[in-house]
């Protein structure tokens, strides 16, 4: 984990969003909490970075309020803002995190008025 990188990449997401705390943990190791707003409802967040961060994707997870069942979702509970082959280091970052999170906010609010989720969709 690029513990630097994620530094660098927080002090930039923070000119584009209000709400967002970076995190030590235990191990020696970080995450970042954000809140986001999707409809009427305020939703906090967890960006979780693996080992091999940058070249794998970070996990984000809603906290509160918790969320049971939803489509693009993964067993442990984190999101599906992205097809894992479609990640790229070179270009994504935090902000981009944060903002896919956000649309994935958007269509999930939409899946629990309708019952349907909105776009296209990827099998994996």
């Amino acid at each position: 984990m690029d513990t630097g990188r994620i530094q660098r990449e927080f002090l930039e997401a923070q000119r584009a969003f209000s709400y967002i705390e970076l995190h030590p943990t235990i191990d020696g190791k970080v995450y970042v909490k954000t809140a986001l707003q999707a409809s009427n409802q305020m939703y906090i967040l967890s960006i979780k970075f693996p080992d091999g961060y940058p070249n794998e994707m970070p996990r984000v997870f809603v906290d509160t309020p918790a969320i049971t069942t939803a489509p693009h979702r993964y067993q442990n509970g984190h999101i599906c803002y992205l097809h894992p082959t479609m990640w790229n280091p070179g270009i994504h970052n935090i902000s981009f995190v944060i903002a896919r999170a956000a649309k994935w906010l958007n269509k999930y609010e939409i899946w629990k008025r309708q019952g349907q989720w909105p776009g296209a969709e990827i099998k994996h």
